[in-house]
């Protein structure tokens, strides 16, 4: 059994506490308000009100929330690093700029740090079959495996600290590159009479088929853009850090940056 402090028992990450618990570990998770915390004992974890309290006796601590900014504000602003006990491992799921969480090891020098952004839904997780794109020393790999493993599979070790955030956002750079694609040719196809359900379901079949074009024909309706329309929140704040990121290392993304623009546009300011 591994002690555990959670942050962010959300969305994502309320089904990685109940796979935590059922697979027997000791979780602890931050619940600001009593409506939280009700929530986190409805999980079968410990709530506990504040980031001293969720990290105190913790082998291992994984931030779930849902910006970089909110990484920051809970790790340096509000102190959870300071609270962590030297050589434990702190986990960060959220998709973000790599920078951060080589700001969060260098804060923090005797605190293991690890990203480990994910690819899925709730539904993923729930199933124990969330993909985790893991950056860190091997060692440390190797040693949260097991309380990683009660949630995610497959789990891909990708290299050094950052690397797990660079392959997310190439991920769903590529993912939104191809629904720039999709939207392309179904509008070409529109055009010329080709009708967008039936071209979605004949590209699955051929060799221009994409994950992209999966996931929309899944839905068995709807249109690409409907598709785009249903994810842009999250997809599309995956996109900005990419290109932000991009930017701060003086790169561009080439030839993807108008297929980004044609499935996200980028907002005007």
């Amino acid at each position: 059994m591994t002690t555990v402090g959670f942050v962010g028992a959300g969305r994502m990450g309320a089904p990685m506490v109940t796979r935590l618990v059922e697979a027997g570990h000791d979780v602890a998770v931050l619940g600001r308000s009593s409506e939280k915390r009700s929530a986190a004992e409805q999980l079968g974890a410990r709530p506990v009100a504040g980031v001293s309290a969720v990290a105190d006796g913790a082998d291992v601590v994984v931030v779930c929330v849902f910006t970089d900014d909110q990484v920051r504000q809970v790790c340096l602003d509000d102190g959870l690093l300071d609270a962590m006990s030297a050589g434990s491992t702190l986990v960060v799921h959220t998709t973000g700029s790599p920078r951060t969480v080589e700001l969060l090891a260098e804060r923090a020098p005797g605190i293991a740090v690890v990203d480990a952004p994910v690819s899925g839904g709730p539904h993923d997780i729930a199933a124990g079959q969330i993909t985790l794109f893991v950056g860190g020393p091997e060692s440390v790999f190797d040693r949260i495996r097991p309380v990683l493993a009660s949630y995610g599979d497959p789990i891909l070790h990708t290299g050094g600290l950052g690397s797990g955030q660079w392959v997310k956002l190439l991920n769903n750079t590529l993912l939104a590159a191809q629904l720039g694609l999709l939207a392309e040719a179904a509008a070409f196809g529109a055009r010329v009479g080709v009708d967008e359900a039936g071209l979605i379901a004949a590209v699955r079949r051929g060799s221009g088929s994409s994950r992209a074009a999966d996931l929309i024909g899944g839905r068995g309706a709807g249109s690409v853009q409907d598709f785009i329309d249903s994810i842009g929140e999250f997809l599309g704040k995956d996109v900005a850090v990419i290109r932000a990121v991009a930017a701060e290392t003086g790169n561009d993304l080439g030839i993807l940056e108008g297929l980004l623009d044609r499935a996200l546009p980028t907002p005007a300011t």
